[in-house]
């Protein structure tokens, strides 16, 4: 059959897709030439992606002549009916849940079992095939040792829970078993043992570290002002403001061998009367005591100590007889401050008994008043009332109290005092070099 042109807007009946894209290519028509030519476009685009596309059948033909739609609209919904090629996602294996229920539970108890077939119900952790059979041996050895020690400890009552494990220092040379417990850091007071320099008071861990800081410190004598010397013995004031450090270092290693103290850190407001022995190395701590700098109730002694190594060699009344030299020279009565230690009310009775006693020997009147000796010797009322109720030479008569004078006692003390050959463990006024220091 002849090919026969077609009109403009108009396609052949029955002719593919290619004739017809050739007829519109050689169209000359005077309708509209551009809306022609983007027919064509989309045409022999869409006859492009007709072949590319992987349908089996593809819409080539266009449909019948003297339909009511243009060919692009035809195309249009052609294109729009073709499917995607469809892309196969790519599997990949799910993750396994832990599975619940009972088989979970003979899991864990069949694991159980079998650790305990194998290592027993023992506590220490798997530590195969971490270090080497020698040096896990010694590890189990050395810990095996050491609980064996602490468990001796425990039994013998010098740890227990919650106490502090400091139990010996080594204070220049002697080593002190302590008494009590000394808020010391945790990292020192779960030490055995601290390490003290005796002139400067620093705390340390080991002997090592001791020997290099002894190499090094430049301290012999505690800091302040000496304000009393009588041959080897000396007494140096430390203001607790000026030397912070120095003072809770000495309230720490007090602690230790005091039950009734509290004042650790807080040493501002208070002074540090600081005995020392001197000899060719320095000046060695003997004992100490601290007073207020303001006392609202007149208390001269706030603190009080005597290292062990110097105890009941004559040290502790030397001090106590020192406050009262301090009170005397300040005219002041004073007294302890309470509550007192065990040793401590035991020395301070000693003292006062002694002052009485000598008191009484010496004195040559008729009449005695309990506050003439309190001026005298600077020793609160209250405590010589006690001393004398004690020592029974207090007695109520007609509406009075009388002081009985026990010459047996006063004689007693005068033996003692004759048997005594140091006669140097007393203080001596007239090597106190001092004045009352003012309100500060």
């Amino acid at each position: 059959m002849p090919r026969r042109k077609r009109n403009a807007g108009s396609s052949s009946d029955g002719t593919e897709d290619s004739d017809f894209s050739t007829d519109l290519e050689h169209t000359d028509s005077s309708e509209s030439d551009g809306t022609s030519r983007r027919s064509a476009r989309v045409t022999r685009s869409s006859a492009r992606l007709s072949q590319s596309s992987q349908d089996s059948s593809p819409v080539r033909n266009l449909q019948s002549f003297g339909t009511e739609e243009p060919a692009y609209s035809t195309r249009r919904v052609t294109r729009s009916q073709q499917q995607p090629t469809p892309v196969t996602p790519k599997k990949y294996p799910l993750r396994q849940t832990r599975s619940s229920g009972s088989e979970t539970e003979q899991v864990v108890d069949f694991s159980d079992r079998e650790h305990r077939q194998t290592y027993g119900n023992t506590r220490e952790p798997l530590l195969e095939n971490l270090t080497s059979e020698y040096d896990l041996d010694l590890f189990r050895r050395a810990q095996a040792r050491a609980s064996e020690d602490l468990e001796k400890l425990r039994l013998q009552g010098q740890i227990t829970e919650g106490s502090n494990m400091i139990k010996t220092i080594a204070f220049g040379r002697y080593e002190l078993d302590t008494w009590y417990h000394s808020p010391y850091p945790e990292e020192y007071a779960r030490l055995g043992r601290l390490y003290m320099c005796e002139f400067c008071l620093k705390y340390m861990k080991s002997q090592t570290i001791l020997r290099r800081h002894m190499a090094k410190c430049v301290w012999k004598h505690p800091p302040g002002d000496e304000i009393y010397r009588k041959g080897s013995i000396s007494v140096f004031e430390v203001d607790g403001k000026k030397n912070k450090i120095y003072c809770q270092n000495l309230c720490l290693l007090a602690k230790l061998f005091l039950d009734h103290k509290t004042l650790y850190y807080d040493v501002e407001p208070f002074l540090f009367y600081v005995m020392t022995e001197a000899d060719n190395t320095g000046c060695h701590l003997i004992g100490y005591f601290s007073k207020e700098k303001n006392s609202f109730l007149n208390y001269n002694v706030s603190c009080i100590l005597t290292m062990p190594q110097y105890m009941r060699q004559g040290y502790g009344k030397m001090l106590i007889d020192f406050s009262y030299l301090l009170s005397k020279v300040e005219e002041k009565v004073g007294s302890p401050e309470r509550p007192l230690s065990d040793l401590g009310l035991i020395s301070y009775r000693s003292y006062w008994k002694e002052v009485l006693l000598r008191y009484l020997h010496n004195f040559q009147g008729k009449e005695i008043s309990i506050k003439e000796i309190s001026q005298e010797t600077a020793v609160n009322p209250v405590d010589i009332v006690s001393t004398l109720q004690a020592l029974q030479m207090l007695k109520y008569w007609k509406g009075k109290h009388l002081v009985l004078k026990r010459q047996d006692l006063i004689d007693e003390w005068i033996a003692k005092e004759a048997k005594r050959s140091n006669s140097n463990k007393t203080m001596d006024p007239s090597c106190l070099k001092w004045t009352p220091p003012k309100g500060t």
